[in-house]
């Protein structure tokens, strides 16, 4: 790498810092929120522990696509299924989050993450299917581990992603045991 792309490189990794501190609706199991960046750690690591599974798919670009899934919050922010509306395209939103945080590197690498995000948005590879899944996966994993408000709606979880997280059988058992756990504290939470 010359001096200009690694002073880009620099750049884009100090405009992407504030994903650390880009909160969700999850909490912790401390009560913190969670924040996007510790959601996209623990989806890579779904990934690489799931990697035996799936001997068919290239493993480096599936961990690619979970890196940069969710990018594109560091500008704007997370918005939760729960409070996305007709009126807002999260996805249009997300991607010109990410164009603009991307635009200072150079076009080899912008290109190469925009075309990652694309791949994911658009689910155009199994990778990015998987990808999907996992996300889903782990969100309303993370939402049984939680300290959450009193009023979460766990309900909301039972239907949230099945689409994407009926991927396969593999998906589709992890997320059984899911639901197996967030029905309970979805019954809990109506006494």
């Amino acid at each position: 790498m010359n001096k200009p792309d690694i002073v880009a490189l620099l750049d884009f990794l100090r405009a992407s810092e504030p994903l650390k501190s880009t909160l969700r609706s999850g909490y912790t199991a401390s009560g913190r929120q969670e924040s996007t960046a510790e959601h996209t750690w623990r989806l890579c690591l779904m990934a690489l522990l799931l990697e035996d599974g799936y001997p068919e798919l290239d493993m480096l670009k599936l961990l690619k696509i979970c890196i940069v899934h969710d990018l594109g919050e560091v500008i704007n922010g997370d918005i939760p299924a729960i409070n996305q509306s007709g009126d807002l395209d999260k996805n249009l939103q997300e991607r010109q989050d990410l164009d603009e945080l991307t635009s200072v590197l150079p076009a080899y690498l912008k290109t190469k993450i925009m075309s990652l995000w694309d791949d994911y948005d658009q689910g155009s590879s199994k990778e990015s299917q998987l990808a999907k899944a996992l996300d889903k996966l782990e969100t309303v994993l993370q939402h049984t581990q939680g300290k959450n408000p009193d009023d979460f709606d766990y309900g909301f979880n039972l239907s949230y992603g099945k689409k994407q997280t009926d991927f396969d059988d593999n998906t589709r058992a992890i997320r059984n045991l899911i639901d197996r756990d967030t029905a309970l504290l979805s019954g809990r939470n109506k006494s």
